[in-house]
């Protein structure tokens, strides 16, 4: 008796344990890697998608995945890619290396075909990783969840006359490099996963929407993937693109501050935090510092041989989502004075900066849309060019959806970034209706109105149509179609991309 009860505890323990669901292993490029199980789903986390970007790997199209030895472990996050605190990244910047090159993959099943979403996170091209997917409820719509990481920063898109001269002419966008040698996995190896290699959607926001936008146009990307939602970026931000040439001047004065001018053995072989605290003096006047210089797009002349709006209006059609936040970002919530809004004027406008900040002055105020410099960063940063990529989009035979998101904290503002959680995760915005809805439909069915894992009844979403442009609202009291491009009146007066 006292020896059977001594032992009823070990198995009831061992019962508990058998039924926990066993951890699943699956083999990829480079052997096997073993993930978590929950009651319903499995996450793999940290996988290799190319070879560590190291010694004279740095600063070089990304190499496939050596070989490891027994199981990998893929049940933590592996580090982010090497950059500088900005606060809101702290945690990545205390866990980063620049052996980064991974993707997280969560699923509901090994078997099946399921659609697959791929997210490309933001962070300036210079801040952020992968997690957001592997911790989402997405699957539950009934789609396989991939994060991607991609080298940042200086170490993803620097272009010199000495890398140029070791690689046939070009250098630069490695980080786009990454994302396509990830989206090739993807395509390559997602079926193992339980996913559809051939029903892929990327996912992007601001810096990984701006990547999102140039995918669509990079000649190396075409035929991995099939959809595309961009939230709030487009190809540049609004910033003239910068030619290759450029790029190659303003490499060579970040490699004169690490003291390796024409020594690409020294610069390979300087200390990455080095490297990432100079970056973070770094910077042209054209970026206004550090934190844009990545954010304006280089036409490498390989990666992008010409201008993405060029590249996208030759590429076959595909279904894209775009929207914008009705308030991204700008400097401040108070206006500064005239002197200070005029020069903030002449930077986004140029010539027309007099007569853009008088438009401005004179526009009746909308406290939904904040202060004169919120309006203007926000309009011509995000909204303007939105337009203009929506419109380049339908002109030439695209499925396209336009939406603006208005939801804040508290009754607030709305802010850069502050619709993600209502893309991760299947909260009701007012009205019942969930944002995640539209997305996982477009990622299933390429229709947003169509039907998905839990989707339920919804307003209609008309395509953009730029001879009648309409816009999905997601507001603060409802969701609705509204009236497209409120911000045209401003728009004409910034004429770049």
């Amino acid at each position: 008796m006292r020896l059977t009860a001594a032992l009823a505890p070990i198995g009831l323990a061992a019962a508990a344990a058998s039924a926990q669901p066993a951890a699943p292993v699956v083999a990829v490029p480079g052997g096997e890697v073993r993930g978590t199980a929950t009651n319903d789903a499995l996450v793999f986390r940290a996988i290799p998608y190319a070879a560590p970007p190291l010694g004279d790997l740095r600063w070089r199209a990304p190499q496939p995945v050596p070989a490891w030895q027994g199981v990998r472990d893929g049940t933590r996050n592996g580090p982010a890619c090497l950059q500088y605190s900005e606060g809101w990244n702290r945690a990545n910047w205390l866990y980063a290396s620049e052996d980064c090159l991974t993707l997280d993959v969560k699923t509901t099943s090994l078997t099946g075909k399921r659609p697959v979403m791929v997210w490309i996170h933001g962070g300036s091209n210079r801040s952020g990783s992968s997690s957001g997917p592997a911790d989402s409820d997405w699957t539950e719509q009934g789609v396989v969840a991939v994060g991607l990481q991609y080298r940042l920063g200086v170490l993803g898109f620097l272009s010199t006359p000495e890398l140029s001269a070791e690689q046939g002419g070009t250098s630069g966008n490695y980080g786009l490099m990454d994302q396509i040698a990830a989206l090739r996995w993807v395509h390559d190896n997602i079926a193992r996963f339980g996913g559809d290699p051939e029903n892929v959607t990327i996912v992007g926001e601001s810096a990984g929407s701006e990547d999102v936008s140039l995918l669509l146009g990079a000649p190396a990307a075409q035929g991995l993937f099939r959809k595309a939602i961009l939230e709030s970026g487009t190809p540049g931000f609004g910033m003239p693109y910068r030619s290759l040439a450029d790029a190659e001047r303003l490499g060579e004065e970040f490699v004169k501050s690490a003291d390796a001018a024409g020594d690409l053995a020294k610069l390979r072989s300087t200390s990455p935090a080095a490297l990432i605290e100079l970056e973070e003096k770094f910077g042209e006047p054209a970026t206004r510092g550090a934190s844009f210089t990545f954010l304006r797009t280089t036409i490498d002349g390989k990666v992008l041989p010409e201008a993405p709006d060029a590249l996208i209006a030759r590429n076959q059609p595909k279904p894209v989502i775009i929207g914008t936040d009705k308030v991204e970002f700008g400097p401040g919530d108070k206006d500064p004075d005239l002197a200070a809004q005029t020069e903030f004027a002449r930077y986004w406008y140029g010539a027309n900066a007099a007569s853009a900040l008088a438009a401005y002055h004179a526009e009746e105020p909308d406290p939904r849309r904040g202060t004169l410099l919120l309006r203007m960063e926000s309009d011509v940063q995000f909204h303007c060019p939105a337009d203009r990529l929506a419109d380049l989009m339908a002109a030439h035979g695209w499925p396209v959806w336009r939406y603006e998101f208005d939801v804040g904290e508290n009754g607030g503002l709305t802010r850069h970034a502050y619709e993600i959680g209502w893309v991760f995760e299947r909260k009701a915005l007012p009205g019942g209706v969930a944002m995640q809805d539209y997305w996982a439909a477009l990622a299933v069915t390429g229709d947003p109105n169509g039907k998905a894992g839990r989707a339920t009844a919804r307003p209609e979403w008309p395509r953009w149509d730029p001879k009648r442009p309409l816009q999905m609202a997601f507001g603060q009291h409802k969701t609705a179609m509204e009236p497209g491009k409120p911000r045209a009146s401003f728009c004409h007066y910034a004429d770049n991309f």
